[in-house]
């Protein structure tokens, strides 16, 4: 395990951690919306101790790839697609010349890399609670609470401090002012990114790698709908879908971000079994 520097596809320099054990396959882990690479150690070192060169990464103004202030820092959220997905991608590919590489999407780094250009690279792509952000398809009281975030929240506090203070709400890192603005109006859209015309849609058609989406009963923020809807997008892909419990895993609570928790390793096992099969 050591911490690197990669660039992302248009040069930006993003903070990223390899572990490495020199197996001939590659896991690249996208991160969902403000979480820092960190929170994904425990999963990465468990899929590189089984053989794979695992990479996970900050995306630009997230965790250790943020500048000192945010007011002011220039990304979209199209950005961590388009570039820094696309980057990691690209800086895998480079270092280690993989026979496979596989993707393992948290949130929205399963939503976007439909946005890349070329992901010909892509052996499959496993999906953990990759959905429709758009708030009319959430679950139980998150219905309310996205819709007052996206049409209320954001939009006043981005104004007031230039960018979104999210860390204030205990949800995770806080986000530039470009990715929160872009990112709300996508939830406020009823058919989430699909309805944003500037966006290089039609590489969604292009993508044809296998996926592999998870959804959990007790995640009102990536609800079954929620994941069927995104995955709709995935036209051309060969979509396996897997909606699970808590009870059938032997855990707790999953929730909408317990895959990845250490608890979480049976469901570990079903990502690697999958990966296998590919």
């Amino acid at each position: 395990m050591r911490d690197v520097e990669m660039p992302a596809s248009d040069g930006f320099k993003l903070a990223a951690t390899v572990f490495e054990k020199g197996g001939p396959d590659a896991l690249v882990i996208n991160s969902a919306t403000g979480v820092p690479r960190r929170f994904y150690r425990h999963c990465a070192a468990w899929f590189a101790e089984r053989g794979y060169q695992v990479v996970t990464y900050d995306y630009r103004g997230i965790g250790d790839s943020g500048p000192g202030r945010l007011r002011g820092f220039k990304a979209r959220a199209r950005d961590w697609g388009l570039q820094d997905m696309r980057g990691a991608l690209e800086w895998v590919q480079a270092t280690y010349a993989p026979r496979k590489t596989f993707v393992l999407g948290h949130s929205i780094g399963g939503q976007l890399p439909g946005l890349i250009e070329n992901t010909s690279a892509i052996a499959g792509m496993v999906g953990v609670s990759a959905q429709s952000g758009y708030w009319g398809v959430q679950g139980g009281s998150e219905k309310q609470k996205v819709w007052f975030y996206m049409y209320v929240l954001f939009p006043l506090l981005t104004t007031i401090y230039g960018y979104l203070p999210w860390r204030m709400f205990g949800s995770g890192e806080d986000l530039p002012l470009g990715v929160a603005r872009e990112w709300s109006s996508w939830c406020r859209s009823r058919r989430y990114l699909f309805d944003d015309a500037t966006l290089p849609l039609h590489n969604y058609q292009r993508f044809t790698s296998p996926i592999l989406a998870y959804s959990f009963v007790d995640d009102a923020w990536g609800t079954r709908r929620a994941v069927d809807e995104m995955m709709s997008g995935y036209s051309a892909s060969d979509v396996e879908r897997r909606h699970v419990g808590p009870d059938d895993v032997g855990m707790k609570r999953i929730g909408h971000v317990g895959f990845f928790r250490p608890e979480g390793e049976r469901l570990w096992e079903q990502a690697l079994s999958w990966f296998g099969e590919r």
